[in-house]
């Protein structure tokens, strides 16, 4: 499945006024990954208000800096 999540064009969400857009991950065990990536020495953001309704939510970046979101949907 692909969803396009348009936002305002004004938005803060994605950190760098000039970031347009953000990939977002669907993961079975974000509990896991996280502890797969921070012992791989990656750095992972979460915080409790991006949890949501529809799960759980934490933040990465890639080698130039861009934001990638992993969510755990409560209906895995």
């Amino acid at each position: 499945m692909t969803i396009f999540g348009p936002f305002s064009e004004n938005t803060d969400y994605f950190g760098r006024a000039e970031q347009q857009w953000m990939i977002n991950f669907r993961v079975d065990d974000l509990d896991g990954l996280m502890a797969n990536l921070a012992a791989s020495g990656i750095a992972v953001e979460t915080r409790a208000a991006w949890n949501s309704e529809v799960g759980r939510f934490a933040g990465i970046h890639d080698p130039e800096g861009n934001p990638i979101e992993l969510w755990e949907s409560v209906t895995v």
